[in-house]
C-alpha cells in the first residue's frame, strides 16, 4: 500500500516537471520509431509516443557544454499517455511513458521489415527485424566500454563521457566493429543491442553506430521513468537478463554469442543466461576494463566453463575474433 502511494506520487511529480519545464504542443504529437524484432508468431514494432518540442541541434565538434546542452536536451520530451497508436488492424494505447508496442502477425517475408503506425494524421515508419532462415547464430551485445568507450565502471566518469561527448566524438572500438560486422556475416545473423542507457538515448546510438560502421540492430534500452507500478526501473542485471531471456524466445533455434565487459557484472549475468538457458551459449566475449578482473569475474568464467560454455576475455578483441572465425561459416 505504502509503495504504491510513494509511486503514485513520484508518477505525479515527474508529470508536474514535465509540464512546467518540458511542456510540448499537445496538438502537435510526434511518434519516436524504434527498431523492432521478430518473434516466431509475430512482427513487434516499439516506438514513443511525444509532444512536439522546439529543438536545436549543436553542430558536429562543439565544445563540451554545448555538447552536454545538447544531451541535456535529448530528456527534454514531453511524453503523452493513453494514445492510440495502430499499424493496419492492430492497435495498441502508450502508456505513462510514451511507449508503445504492437505485436502483428508475421508473414514469409524476412530481413527489415518497414512497419507504418500512425495516431490520428500522425505517422511514422518502424523498423522491424526478421531473422534469415539462414541464420547460424545471433549476436546480443552490450553497449558501454564493450561497442564504445565510456567508462560505466565508474559512475562520475560514465557521466561525463555521456553527457559532455558528441555524435562525432564518442569512440567506438575499431575491432568491435570488427568482431560485430564478421559475427554479422553481411545481415545473415541478426545483432541485438542491450544496454543500461536510456531510450533518450536511442537516436544518438544510431548516430553513433552508423558513424562507425556498426550493424543498424535493434537496441533494448532502459526507462528510467515513473509510474503508478514502476519505481524508475529495473537493475541493469535484471533488465540484461530478461532481455537476453525474451530473445532467446524470439529466437528459438539460434545459439547466441553473447558479448559484455568486466565493469558492470556482464560475467555474471551471462553464466546466469547460460544456466537459464542449456545448450543455446555458443560463447561469451568479454573486454577487460582498466579494473581488470575481479574474484568476481574469475568465478562467473569457471561457471560459465563449468557448462560448456568457452569465453573469450582480453582488453581487446584480437581472440575472440580468431576463435569466433570458425563458428561464421561462408554462405551457401
Amino acid at each position: 500500500m505504502i509503495r504504491r502511494l510513494v509511486l503514485r506520487g513520484a508518477a505525479a511529480v515527474e508529470r508536474a516537471v514535465e509540464r512546467v519545464f518540458f511542456r510540448g504542443d499537445l496538438t502537435r504529437l510526434v511518434i519516436e520509431p524504434y527498431h523492432g524484432y521478430a518473434t516466431p508468431e509475430h512482427l513487434i514494432a516499439r516506438g514513443r509516443v511525444l509532444a512536439l518540442r522546439a529543438s536545436e541541434r549543436t553542430p558536429g565538434g562543439g565544445s563540451r557544454l554545448a555538447n552536454a546542452r545538447q544531451m541535456l536536451r535529448l530528456f527534454a520530451t514531453h511524453e503523452v499517455a493513453d494514445v492510440t497508436v495502430s499499424a493496419g488492424d492492430v492497435t495498441a494505447v502508450s502508456d505513462a511513458e510514451g511507449y508503445f508496442t504492437l505485436l502483428l502477425p508475421r508473414d514469409a517475408r524476412t530481413g527489415w521489415i518497414d512497419v507504418t503506425v500512425s495516431t490520428g494524421d500522425v505517422t511514422a515508419t518502424c523498423p522491424v527485424l526478421v531473422a534469415d532462415p539462414a541464420a547460424q547464430m545471433m549476436v546480443v551485445s552490450d553497449i558501454d566500454d564493450t561497442m564504445m568507450r565510456t567508462g560505466a565502471y565508474s559512475t562520475l566518469r560514465n557521466l561525463w563521457t555521456s553527457f559532455t561527448g558528441s555524435v562525432e566524438s564518442r569512440e567506438v572500438f575499431g575491432d568491435a566493429v570488427e568482431l560485430m560486422r564478421m559475427l554479422h556475416a553481411d545481415g545473415r545473423n541478426p545483432v541485438y543491442f542491450v544496454s543500461s542507457s536510456p531510450w533518450n538515448f536511442h537516436d544518438f546510438l544510431d548516430e553513433v553506430f552508423a558513424r562507425a560502421g556498426l550493424p543498424v540492430a535493434p537496441k533494448f534500452l532502459k526507462d528510467y521513468g515513473f509510474g503508478k507500478d514502476q519505481f524508475i526501473t529495473a537493475s541493469h542485471g535484471s533488465h540484461k537478463g530478461d532481455a537476453v531471456d525474451r530473445l532467446m524466445a524470439a529466437n528459438p533455434d539460434l545459439p547466441v554469442v553473447l558479448i559484455g565487459d568486466t565493469g558492470q557484472h556482464d560475467a555474471h549475468i551471462y553464466a546466469d543466461a547460460a544456466i537459464r538457458h542449456p545448450g543455446r551459449v555458443l560463447h561469451v566475449v568479454l573486454r577487460t576494463t582498466a579494473d581488470g578482473l575481479d574474484t568476481d569475474d574469475q568465478l562467473q568464467i569457471e561457471r560459465l566453463g563449468a557448462v560448456n560454455v568457452p569465453v573469450s576475455v582480453s582488453t581487446d578483441y584480437r581472440n575472440a575474433l580468431a576463435r569466433l572465425a570458425v563458428a561464421v561459416r561462408p554462405a551457401a
